[in-house]
This record gives C-alpha cells, structure tokens and sequence, in this order.
C-alpha cells in the first residue's frame, strides 16, 4: 500500500476547510472562505503565506507574469480556495501550475460553492 503525501498536515487542512463550510455554508464570496481559513490556521498554529506570489522565469529573464497562489501551507502544500458549482479541470491544471512554480508536491482544490463541501488533491 502505498502511504499519502503528506497525510497528517492534509487531514488537518481538510478538516479545517470542513469546518469552515460548516459553520459558514456556501454562496459567500472566495475572499470570506479565505478570511476564515486564515482564522484557523492562526488559530491551529498552522504556518502559512496567504496570496503567495511565484515569478515566472524564462531563459535568464523574469517574466511580467506573476502567480499567486491562495495560500502556501507548512513550505510546501498549496492551497486553491474556489467558491464554484464545480471543481473543473481548469482549476485542476491551475494548481498543477502553481506546484510546478512553486516546487511543492501536494495541491489542494477546496470548493466552497456547493452545499457539501468538494476538495481534490493533487500530487506533482
């Protein structure tokens, strides 16, 4: 059997995304889901940098592009915070985006727009 990246830190993460769609429900803009996570992580001692930039660098040039991820857990898990019907695949190749940017290896897609709450997890 082969063991989860990063098991523990993604059970809390997940578990706090839970118990923010709990308490708040759905509908409210991504920036609230946000605000509350960050709550929780403060609270649960979880480092993290919210709204993380990544340069893009081509060559032996830094691009005008950036990227910024929701959140970037523990140095190495990102988290994507959607407030959408549906996880689709653009937010999937997004996020696939932001750990190759970003050289973390575990990605996290929490929905929050859905009456259940709906996450995906990405390895890279």
């Amino acid at each position: 059997m082969v063991e989860l990246l990063n098991k523990e830190e993604f059970y809390k993460i997940n578990g706090l995304c839970m118990e923010v769609h709990r308490i708040l429900g759905n509908g409210l803009l991504e920036s609230v889901y946000k605000d509350a996570l960050e709550y929780e992580f403060k609270k649960n001692e979880i480092d993290f940098i919210r709204e993380k930039e990544y340069k893009i660098i081509y060559k032996d040039i830094v691009l005008g592009h950036k990227f910024y991820a929701d959140f970037v857990l523990m140095d190495n898990i990102i988290l994507e915070v959607k407030a959408v019907s549906r996880i689709i695949d653009e937010h999937i190749k997004q996020t696939l985006n932001y750990l190759a940017i970003s050289k973390c290896r575990l990605g996290i897609i929490a929905n929050f727009g859905n009456p259940s709450y709906e996450f995906k997890r990405l390895v890279l």
